[in-house]
Formats: C-alpha cells, sequence, structure tokens
C-alpha cells in the first residue's frame, strides 16, 4: 500500500486536522481516558499520522523510557502490516521513521522551559526541527491554566502546527466540562482544538470526540477502537 493510500485511508481524516492546521495554524489536542485505556497507543498512531504527511514529529513521553516508548512504535507498526499484507508498507515505514524523534523525562524533572531548552539545541545545531509534538503523561493536576497557556506561546515561537497531550481521567471524579471533557481537564478545555476520549463499552472502544473546532467532524461523533490492537477504526 503506497503511502498516499495510509494517509488518506485513514480514520483520522475525519477530523480534518490538515485542514484546520492550513486555515488556522498552530492548534493542541488532548486525548484523555482512564490509566491503562490506550491514551499512548492513540497518540503513537497520531504521530504516525503526521510523520506520513511528511511532518517531523517529537515525541515527549515523561515517565517512561526511551525503549518502552519505542516499542509503542513499533507494535502499533508491526499491528498495521499484518493488516495491511503488503511489501510496500515496509518501504513506507522505513521512509517515514526519520520524521520521528523520541525524548524523555522523568516525572519530577519536565516543564515547558526545559522542553524548549532541548528542542532549540536540536534547532540550533541542525539535528531535528518537528512541526509536532505529542507530550505523554503530562501531569494536569499539577499544570494550570497559565502552564498550558505558556505552551499555546511556545507553539508559535517555534513554528509547531499541533502539540497532542495525554491525560488521566479518575473514576471517582465527576466533573465534566459543557462538552464532556472530563476532570482533570474539564476547566481548561477551551485551550484544546481538538479532544478525544477514550470510552469503553461492554464489547468495544470508542474514541468520542468531544471537540473539534475547526475540524470537518460534529462534535459527539465517534470512532471505534479494535479492542484487541487499540488501531483506530472508522465508526
Amino acid at each position: 500500500m503506497a503511502k498516499k493510500d495510509l494517509v488518506m485511508k485513514n480514520p483520522l481524516r475525519v477530523l480534518g486536522l490538515e485542514k484546520k492546521v492550513k486555515e488556522k495554524g498552530a492548534g493542541m489536542g488532548l486525548v484523555i481516558a482512564r490509566a491503562g485505556l490506550g491514551k499512548t497507543a492513540i497518540l503513537v498512531q497520531i504521530a504516525l499520522d503526521s510523520m506520513l504527511w511528511g511532518d517531523k514529529v517529537l515525541h515527549v513521553s515523561i515517565g517512561e523510557s526511551f525503549d518502552k516508548t519505542r516499542a509503542w512504535y513499533d507494535d502499533i507498526l508491526d499491528l498495521m502490516a499484518a493488516e495491511k499484507k503488503n511489501d510496500n508498507f515496509q518501504t513506507t515505514v522505513t521512509e517515514i521513521m526519520s520524521n520521528r524523534m523520541i525524548m524523555t523525562f522523568k516525572e519530577n524533572s519536565f516543564n515547558q522551559a526545559k522542553l524548549e531548552e532541548r528542542l532549540d539545541d536540536l534547532v540550533q545545531q541542525n539535528i531535528y526541527k518537528p512541526v509536532c509534538l505529542i507530550i505523554d503523561g503530562y501531569d494536569f493536576q499539577k499544570g494550570d491554566r497559565a502552564a498550558l497557556q505558556e505552551f499555546k506561546e511556545f507553539m508559535v515561537r517555534r513554528g509547531l502546527k499541533m502539540i497532542w497531550f495525554s491525560a488521566t481521567t479518575h473514576r471517582d471524579d465527576e466533573r465534566k466540562s459543557p462538552v464532556g471533557v472530563p476532570a482533570p481537564c474539564h476547566d481548561i478545555d477551551d485551550l484544546f482544538d481538538v479532544a478525544l476520549l477514550i470510552a469503553p463499552k461492554e464489547d468495544a472502544i470508542d474514541l468520542k470526540i468531544l471537540k473539534c473546532v475547526g475540524g470537518v467532524i460534529d462534535s459527539g461523533t465517534s470512532l471505534t477502537l479494535d479492542p484487541s490492537t487499540m488501531l483506530i477504526r472508522k465508526a
């Protein structure tokens, strides 16, 4: 399967993010779920989609090792390869992997200033200049509105198209924003252009689109996830 086919047939096309970025510039996205429900798997698929478009992606993993983060990509790509059953798929994978870099932080050492400092080192040495940033494991319990607004300003300074965050919600905290974004992000959901919620059901898992500003799909629509692989499917 050619790279163009992988791009156009990706279920994430329904979000229309490429149109949004082109027309409105930088934006922030959120994937939220209870612990252990596959937030990293979704972020990796979002990252791969950007890589297929030719965008360089910096995957920032907070509290996880480099090897474990890389293993997520290897596992997702193996699952995708098993589905595609096409020799061209591996050629495409090899081609796009230069568009990914992984950066790790310890949980107690991450902040926007340190990230920007390390990113500046990469850019100034002409090593790597991403346009999409994945931040997996950000602590929204400690982060506040001002910290998220700093990330928005950081995006403009560094020419980023998108920053995607993961957030962990808790079963016993029922607070929600008017559009359904649960705590701990319920009172800052206006800072995000896209918000996706992983919602398990009896025999399936929904990826609910709670918010998609400037996209081509209505909020409240769902994609589905294959429970055995966590690969995104069309609803």
